[in-house]
């Protein structure tokens, strides 16, 4: 393998199956993933000429090699839709649900939980909470006791987001978001996520640590230091993340960055499998770094 993409070795036999007609695809289940993302300072600390000056960093966890998904790989804080995340008592600031409806391309109700998973996934993995007292406030410390009792809480599903924000007095801050791409794992795969990525800016005063026991490591890196890693195969990741580090690294602050997010396309990624000429052909439409040539007697290429 040249670079460090994730490529579990069972996918030619599955990839020929679904080719075959003798396997059904799962349903996706909705997941969001956060790419949390803070200024550095002046100076170099990569080989690359962007990497020269202030540029943004972004939050990324190593899955444990023993994950059944992706062990092994970098990628951001995340995690699959809570039920209770549509809970209509969620307090709520920023764009309406019916704005994050039309820009996540699905009802109101899945907004909602989408959104509200990427805020509660950010802090059950991260420490990092999208939410203030008020609508123009967010919270500066996520740290003690109390806090991680709740953020427990909050993981064991003994506690709903919605409970927790009422409990803490706390309003989502649904602009503090960016709703970035959206990536549908490939059918053939066995747990498959129609995955929402967001951008965004640690809140000041807030600090990261690895709150995730999916994640043997954590790490603040620049999107071009994290692509060289995974162009020289020393950095594992899945498609959905190397491809959104080299879309963030066009940009020089944490705040462009987000002010971007608007603008772009959220028509879902989803990875073909086809028989051509003899081998099996693994795309992804308008990322073709990600093709892969499988001859049809094994081994990929």
């Amino acid at each position: 393998m040249a670079n460090g993409q994730w490529y579990p070795p069972e996918w030619p036999e599955r990839i020929r199956a679904l080719a075959e007609g003798t396997l059904t695809p799962v349903v996706p289940r909705r997941a969001a993933t956060v790419m949390l993302l803070k200024d550095t300072g002046s100076g170099s600390t990569g080989s690359r000429p962007e990497d020269t000056g202030s540029r943004p960093a972004v939050h990324m966890l190593r899955r444990r090699a023993s994950m059944a998904f992706a062990g092994g790989a970098y990628a951001y804080p995340g995690g699959g839709v809570d039920p209770r995340d549509d809970d209509h008592h969620v307090r709520w600031a920023g764009p309406t649900r019916a704005w994050w409806a039309s820009r996540l391309g699905v009802d109101e109700t899945a907004a909602q939980a989408i959104v509200c998973a990427a805020v509660r996934e950010t802090y059950e993995e991260a420490g990092v909470l999208l939410a203030g007292p008020a609508a123009d406030t967010v919270v500066g410390d996520t740290t003690g006791d109390d806090w991680e009792t709740d953020r427990a809480a909050l993981v064991a599903r003994d506690l709903s987001f919605a409970e927790f924000l009422d409990r803490r007095g706390l309003v989502l801050r649904s602009d503090l978001l960016g709703a970035w791409t959206r990536w549908i794992t490939p059918e053939f795969e066995p747990r498959r996520y129609d995955t929402f990525f967001f951008v965004a800016v640690l809140p000041e005063g807030q600090r990261t640590r690895n709150a995730s026991t999916e994640a043997d490591r954590t790490v603040w890196i620049r999107p071009s230091e994290a692509i060289d890693g995974y162009d020289r195969g020393d950095l594992l990741m899945m498609p959905p993340t190397i491809a959104t580090l080299r879309q963030l690294g066009a940009y020089g602050s944490a705040a462009e960055a987000l002010a971007a997010a608007p603008g772009r396309d959220m028509t879902p990624v989803l990875a073909r499998a086809r028989l051509v000429d003899g081998e099996l052909v693994l795309s992804w439409p308008g990322h073709d770094e990600f093709t892969k040539h499988i001859p049809t007697g094994g081994a990929s290429a």
